[in-house]
């Protein structure tokens, strides 16, 4: 792929990407809206994530392709968890949730890589969500527009503990309304 064109995929990604994120902001889309359109935006273009991260870009769009198909997935689980007929798609559907959930762990600590480790923060967020209490974090790029990631992963947040990013205090996410609005 030359220079030009990739440019113009990261563009449109970028572009599309905000045009999401206002259109949810201004409540122009339920969260289950704003992620089917997000899963959309991958599977028109068959688009698959990058083998080798080595720019920011490429980061953010690995993050935004598996965390779109974590919340697909687990979106799908819920939707056959108490039925019958489809009750042993449940388990694949969890595996594959928490597959892309790990690669988006991983995503995110390619960016963090790429960018330093410099310009970001990272703390405990309130959740409604008695399960994501003192487990769910957010990090945020500082020097970044829209760069706001969130983990349960106790291996990454060792790092971001190491690196010494990590406020053990808890604070309301940037983008509460989004983190405790559910979506199935």
């Amino acid at each position: 792929m030359d220079l030009k064109k990739k440019r113009g995929v990261f563009e449109d990604f970028f572009e599309h990407r905000s045009f999401l994120i206002s259109q949810y902001t201004n409540g122009e889309l339920t969260k289950r809206e704003f992620l089917q359109k997000n899963f959309d935006y991958f599977a028109l273009r068959n688009a698959r994530p990058y083998i080798k991260v080595d720019s920011y870009e490429k980061g953010m769009y690995n993050y935004q392709y598996y965390n779109v198909m974590a919340k697909y997935y687990k979106s799908l689980s819920k939707d056959v968890r108490n039925t019958k007929k489809h009750s042993k798609y449940y388990n694949y559907y969890l595996n594959l949730t928490n597959k892309y959930y790990e690669l988006k762990d991983k995503a995110v600590l390619n960016i963090l890589k790429i960018q330093d480790f410099r310009n970001m923060k990272a703390y405990y967020i309130k959740c409604q969500s008695k399960a994501l209490r003192n487990e769910l974090y957010e990090i945020v790029l500082e020097d970044k527009k829209e760069a706001i990631f969130h983990s349960k992963a106790d291996w990454l947040l060792k790092v971001l503990q190491e690196e010494k990013i990590f406020d053990d205090g808890i604070k309301t996410s940037i983008i509460d309304h989004y983190i405790n609005e559910k979506y199935y």
